[in-house]
């Protein structure tokens, strides 16, 4: 089980690209379905990460289904023992038992870390015979029926379908700094992280200029736990919309510090203490007390394998070709989680796409005769 020995005949009935949520969860409804999926789930490339970008995340509190209480016990019963070496470790603050019983405190507790969520999806697949290879696809051929993907390495596999679940990845600053503190102070995803007792009672920044920029703004200046949320725009002006500008400009917990950049993310070793800022006008800088930086200037779908041999939006997303359908513009190939979301991008949405997939596969396959 995990593992595929090539040289069969036989075009595969699905293979799916990706290992995420929507990876996982499309390997799950599809095992379930007799397809016997075969999964890529990439190596350690930007591109193709195994277990998908959730794996770069600390709690996952937003999850349906995992309440504090003794999360790793479960994990490690469920997960093959070979993979426990990948479990990350518990959390400091989540040894405190203090509170556990008041779900109005916000004190220390256990929820799901990213990994750990990510292993029990793979674990559940393999429960149904998902077969997975390590491995990178470099290229897809769709020229003809049935398709070819082609791996980093060994010989090109047929598939009847195949479903796209690469997801996409945030953008960074591409500070040295900014690097050692991910997952310590510095995030992408308010929604994702903006909670967590790191940033509880602390001011925060977010870095960007554009809508999304201010929707995180603003989520996080809305937390109960709120104290102030700083917005560092490079320019005089915002790129988001009026409206949104606005919803900035007047909130209360919201400051805008204009003509400014990062120049380094300061800590203290453990955590985010604070920015190092940069003038655009004049290039003298200041310093600005931060519990943590949240850097929202973007997201690069993982789509440069495919070409142009798939329709994309105007930011490089998969383009669905059918309303409330994960089909795209090519016949039997389907898209699902972020690489074709440039809206929610959160685990929740990725799995029911991911799900969505696996069933419009299975639909595909029995209108043309596939057995």
């Amino acid at each position: 089980m995990g593992c595929f020995f090539g040289g069969s005949a036989l075009a595969e009935k699905v293979v799916i690209i990706g290992s995420g949520p929507a990876g996982w969860s499309a390997a799950i409804y599809a095992a379930r379905a007799s397809l016997s999926p075969l999964v890529f789930e990439g190596t350690f490339k930007p591109e193709m990460i195994p277990l998908g970008q959730l794996a770069f995340t600390t709690e996952v509190e937003n999850y349906p289904g995992f309440p504090f209480g003794n999360i790793r016990g479960f994990v490690e019963s469920a997960v093959a023992k070979d993979r426990h070496w990948n479990l990350p470790p518990i959390p400091e603050h989540s040894k405190d038992p203090k509170n556990r019983n008041s779900l109005d405190d916000i004190a220390p507790h256990y929820a799901v870390q990213g990994v750990e969520l990510m292993e029990l999806m793979k674990q559940q697949a393999l429960n149904f015979d998902t077969r997975v290879v390590e491995d990178d696809i470099v290229d897809i051929d769709l020229s003809s029926k049935p398709y070819k993907v082609i791996p980093a390495k060994g010989e090109p596999i047929e598939a009847h379908t195949i479903i796209v679940a690469t997801g996409a990845r945030a953008n960074y600053l591409g500070l040295e700094s900014e690097e050692e503190y991910k997952n310590k102070g510095v995030s992408a995803c308010a929604v994702c992280d903006g909670a967590l007792p790191t940033f509880h009672a602390k001011p925060l920044a977010v870095v960007g200029a554009g809508d999304s920029a201010v929707e995180e703004a603003t989520y996080l200046a809305n937390l109960k736990s709120a104290v102030k949320v700083y917005m560092i725009v490079r320019r005089d002006e915002m790129r988001a919309s009026k409206i949104m500008q606005e919803r900035a400009l007047n909130h209360p917990k919201i400051e805008v510090i204009w003509n400014s950049v990062v120049d380094e993310v300061l800590g203290d070793g453990n955590l985010v203490t604070g920015l190092r800022l940069k003038s655009t006008l004049d290039g003298s800088t200041s310093e600005l007390a931060v519990g943590g930086m949240f850097v929202a200037i973007g997201h690069t779908p993982n789509t440069s394998f495919l070409g142009d041999k798939l329709e994309m939006n105007e930011k490089g997303y998969i383009q669905w070709a059918k309303p409330f359908r994960t089909n795209t513009s090519v016949d039997g190939v389907f898209a699902a989680g972020d690489v074709a979301d440039d809206y929610y991008r959160q685990a929740i949405t990725s799995a029911g796409t991911g799900c969505m997939a696996a069933l419009d596969v299975e639909r595909w396959l029995a209108e043309n005769g596939i057995e």
